[in-house]
């Protein structure tokens, strides 16, 4: 599948400590590419340094044009989507002013917010920062999906959330990734099956594997790069 998202020996620093390093891989047009990796593997930091958040060198293109030289407001003008690790919302805007002040455009898709987490609606006027952490999730989610992007960077949408949400949550990002590509980091393996068609594995900074994602999560390499046991192995 043609690439939406190419990118080639991409390195960064945080604070001048190398935290990825040369790392190349696709995300096509279609569906979820999930990048994997232990914790402090460089996941985020490559969410980052792909939108220009962190000091950064290498090449990235998206839609066949280089943006590895803009600034991150000029990437994101373009149609790329930021959902953040630990969503990040306005605490003390309402529901309804976060949603506005993601808006770009003239038309925003209200309607999906509406069809995929309808108790948003029921707490427009309630302060983002009185929610529970799956609504934060919930109302992070929707300030990305209300806009017609044509990539979505989303960074461990599932990350402390309840059983229950976390199948409202990705329900919600299967339904998005119907319409656009999703380059997805995610802990949670049934998360990770349920969704993505292609897995990036990332260890030091370092691409270290990239393939289908039931033959990674079917096999030995799940154990050696992850440290989890497979489902068989598990049973």
């Amino acid at each position: 599948m043609t690439p939406i998202l190419a990118v080639r020996g991409l390195s960064a620093r945080i604070a001048g400590q190398q935290v990825v390093e040369a790392a190349s891989f696709e995300v096509t047009e279609h569906g979820v590419t999930a990048l994997l990796g232990r914790n402090g593997a460089g996941k985020t930091s490559t969410i980052k340094a792909i939108l220009g958040l962190t000091e950064r060198s290498g090449e990235v293109t998206f839609a066949g044009d280089r943006i590895d030289r803009l600034m991150t407001h000029r990437i994101v003008q373009r149609g790329i989507a930021y959902v953040p690790e630990d969503r990040e919302v306005f605490s003390q805007l309402t529901v309804e002013e976060n949603l506005r002040l993601a808006e770009r455009g003239g038309a925003p898709r209200r309607a999906i917010v509406g069809e995929l987490f309808p108790e948003l609606l029921e707490r427009a006027k309630q302060q983002a920062g009185t929610l529970s952490g799956g609504q934060q999730q919930m109302v992070s989610l929707s300030r990305a999906l209300m806009n017609d992007n044509r990539l979505l960077l989303v960074d461990e949408p599932t990350k402390g959330l309840a059983p229950r949400i976390v199948g409202t949550v990705t329900k919600a990002l299967e339904a998005a990734a119907e319409h656009t590509p999703m380059l997805l980091v995610e802990q949670n393996l049934q998360v990770v099956r349920a969704l993505a068609h292609t897995v990036v594995v990332l260890s030091g900074g370092r691409v270290v594997h990239t393939g289908p994602a039931a033959a990674f999560l079917d096999s030995e390499l799940v154990h050696r790069h992850l440290g989890v046991a497979t489902e068989e192995e598990a049973a």
